[in-house]
This record gives C-alpha cells, sequence and structure tokens, in this order.
C-alpha cells in the first residue's frame, strides 16, 4: 500500500466528514479514523459515531497523559486524534484516513511526513453558511466564529496535497474517490 495516512481538512460544512465516511464504508482498505470530542452529541449522533465524545476534565487528562497524536480548541470545544487509533490501522495493514480541522494538519504532517492531504472547499461563502444552519437545524450561536474561521482556513488550500470544490456532492465525490483510488495503488 503506498500510502498509510490520508488527512481530509475542511471548513465546518464543507462536507469533510461526509466523504470520509463514504469511501471508508466503500473500500476496505481504508479505516476511518474516529477522533474525541467534548462537544454535545447533534441529533442522529451517537458515541463512536461520527465522534467519541468524552467530558472536558476526561480530554484534559489525555492530553496530560499524552494520549492523543495532536488536539486542538475547535470553536468553542476541543477535538483529539488518539495515537492507539492509527496505529491499530496500520497494524491492520490498512490506510487510516481520518477528517480533521485544519489547525490539526500541521501537527499530523510534522509527525507523519508522508501522510497526503485533501482540503473540501465549499462553492462560496454563502453556501457554507447555509449549509452549517441546515445542518444544525437552525444558525447555531456560534455562526459568525465559524464563518471567521472558515475564511482564515479557506487561505490555507493551497498548502494541501489536493483540492476538492464540493459543489454537487455526487461528482466532487468522484473526484475524491479517484485521488485516494491513486494514493492506495
Amino acid at each position: 500500500m503506498k500510502t498509510r495516512l490520508i488527512i481530509v481538512a475542511a471548513p465546518s460544512g464543507a462536507g469533510k466528514s461526509s466523504f470520509v465516511e463514504k469511501i471508508s464504508q466503500e473500500d476496505p482498505r481504508l479505516v476511518d479514523i474516529i477522533t474525541f470530542t467534548t462537544r454535545a452529541m447533534r441529533k442522529g449522533e451517537s458515541e463512536g459515531h461520527p465522534y467519541h465524545f468524552i467530558g472536558s476534565e476526561d480530554f484534559q487528562k489525555k492530553i496530560e497523559q499524552g494520549f492523543f497524536v495532536e488536539w486542538a480548541k475547535v470553536h468553542t470545544n476541543f477535538y483529539g486524534t488518539s495515537y492507539e487509533s492509527i496505529e491499530s490501522s496500520w497494524q491492520q495493514g490498512k490506510c487510516a484516513i481520518m477528517d480533521i480541522d485544519i489547525q490539526g494538519v500541521a501537527t499530523f504532517k510534522a509527525k507523519f511526513p508522508d501522510a497526503k492531504t485533501v482540503f473540501i472547499l465549499p462553492p462560496s461563502i454563502d453556501e457554507l453558511r447555509r449549509r452549517i444552519a441546515k445542518r444544525d437545524g437552525g444558525m447555531p450561536a456560534d455562526i459568525e466564529v465559524r464563518m471567521a474561521n472558515a475564511e482564515k482556513e479557506l487561505r490555507e488550500a493551497s498548502k494541501f496535497d489536493y483540492q476538492i470544490v464540493n459543489d454537487v456532492f455526487e461528482h466532487s465525490y468522484a473526484q475524491f474517490k479517484k485521488i485516494v483510488e491513486e494514493l492506495l495503488a
């Protein structure tokens, strides 16, 4: 297997989780790495799907124990990826694929220089705002923080190995799948 780690990043609401979830269900060579978060579960979510949900105190303990490859405060919550989850996928002879906030990408690239990175862009800032409101069942209280963060994140897209504009999901996903196929060949 050519690539052992694929990192997918995007602003909140651009579709990174949808891409990673779909491809990891379709391709048995991939393991979707489930990250830890302190944020509250949304409707339709459960433990381990799409995150491991833990309290702030537990998260802080895990930081102190060196449990995370990387962790970051994103918007108003903490997110982190465990060493164990990545190593487990490699022990199975599979490629780890994950969606993380852009803050974590530099840490991963420093620790795993051979990792490949994909950035998912929204077709526009207005569309991104609309998607966030639709997903969250109305405009979240932190929408302005998210939009300000998104604008900063979009400026980083050119630093990624690949960029995909998620306009029509089926077309964008086909492009993403082709990239992943090439990385796994």
